[in-house]
């Protein structure tokens, strides 16, 4: 069966990297759609962004204001027609390639409960900041939802598009990642880790989550546990 993924690649003021990290997914060896979603950005992305479609076949969506990394996300998951769906960032934390990997390791599921995850630390030992944040988020995911993940917060959630009408996503900024995580297990679908690479990026570089964020992850973990 020739299964199409969806990939949505939500982007804020990315003018550094886009040259290079859209086209590494644009050439994915795959069946593919990809949906881009300028989050209102105010350098020189909307330029490249237009440069590019010229060159590459993929969905353009532009968004006037800055609405965050959900709302964008959101608006991707509008357009997809695929049968499942993943995120992208385009800051070249994660490599594109792992994203053929896990579409080969889903074609090979035929339960449409399962949704598989790239997993940063999965067989994996790093003790800095980042890590050790991330590590509490998914414990308290694990203690919360009675699941056994070793990363919550991955951008890689290849996830049926079936899906969509039973999480039914409402996050605006990076609580999205939590919403996802604590929907889908609320929804009983079994969540399967493969590890995959990972190049973490300092703010000096542009990265945009921040620790206010975190707290917000938290809250949100523990108002999806409640909510009926």
């Amino acid at each position: 069966m020739n299964q199409l993924l969806s990939i949505v690649v939500p982007i804020y003021n990315e003018e550094n990297l886009i040259p290079e990290s859209l086209p590494a997914i644009f050439n994915l060896p795959i069946n593919k759609e990809v949906i881009v979603i300028n989050d209102g950005s105010n350098d020189n992305t909307p330029i490249l962004l237009e440069k590019l479609k010229h060159q590459y076949n993929f969905t353009l969506i532009n968004q006037r204001k800055n609405q965050g990394k959900g709302a964008a996300v959101k608006r991707g998951l509008e357009e997809i027609k695929g049968d499942y769906f993943i995120i992208c960032d385009a800051d070249l934390e994660y490599s594109p390639q792992d994203i053929s990997r896990l579409f080969l390791e889903m074609n090979k599921i035929t339960d449409e409960k399962v949704v598989i995850y790239g997993s940063r630390f999965k067989n994996k030992l790093n003790f800095s900041f980042h890590y050790l944040i991330n590590h509490f988020l998914t414990t308290l995911t694990n203690i919360l939802f009675k699941s056994k993940l070793t990363d919550m917060e991955t951008c890689f959630k290849l996830i049926p598009a079936s899906a969509l009408k039973k999480i039914n996503l409402s996050g605006k900024r990076f609580e999205i990642e939590p919403e996802i995580t604590a929907r889908l297990l609320k929804a009983q679908y079994k969540i399967i880790e493969f590890p995959i690479s990972y190049s973490r990026r300092g703010y000096k570089e542009g990265k945009k989550i921040t620790a206010k964020d975190g707290i917000l992850a938290v809250t949100t973990l523990i108002k999806e546990k409640f909510k009926k």
